[in-house]
């Protein structure tokens, strides 16, 4: 019996601006190629999560983001054709609006308000409706 397969790890991006539009790239390559796809990508050897996905947005996007708040970890087997990939992602929230442009591995990257019509890559989908729950005041009746 060989040793177990260690899963790969990436972090996601969940940015908002201050019109509550999502910062969303098109994916330049596969698997997903040209489908949106939320800002991240790999975690280095001796990188934190939280600098990788800083570094994932910036190459992508060109942006800069600092505040960082911990969403969660998806974890699922198969939500990365490539393999098992676990991803930490994270949620912020712009203080002011941005014209991002696009960079590494990203086709393009725009702000986006209506995402849920939109096919996304990976799970990303439901990260979006997790960061968005996470963000948006509850009604009290």
């Amino acid at each position: 019996m060989g040793l177990p397969t260690t899963p790969a790890l990436t972090t996601d991006c969940v940015i908002f601006d201050p019109a509550a539009r999502v910062l969303l790239i098109r994916r330049g390559h596969e698997p997903f190629r040209g489908a949106y796809a939320l800002p991240g990508g790999f975690v280095e050897v001796g990188e934190t999560t939280e600098s990788a996905c800083r570094r994932e947005v910036e190459e992508e996007t060109g942006l800069e983001v600092n505040d960082l708040r911990l969403l969660g970890v998806y974890s699922n087997p198969n939500r990365d054709p490539r393999g098992h990939t676990v991803s930490i992602a994270y949620v912020t929230r712009l203080a002011a609006s941005v014209v991002p442009r696009s960079g590494s591995d990203a086709a393009s990257a725009e702000w986006v308000s209506d995402w849920r019509n939109l096919n996304l890559a990976f799970d990303h989908a439901e990260i979006l409706a997790d960061a968005q729950a996470l963000v948006t005041p509850q009604r009290r009746d």
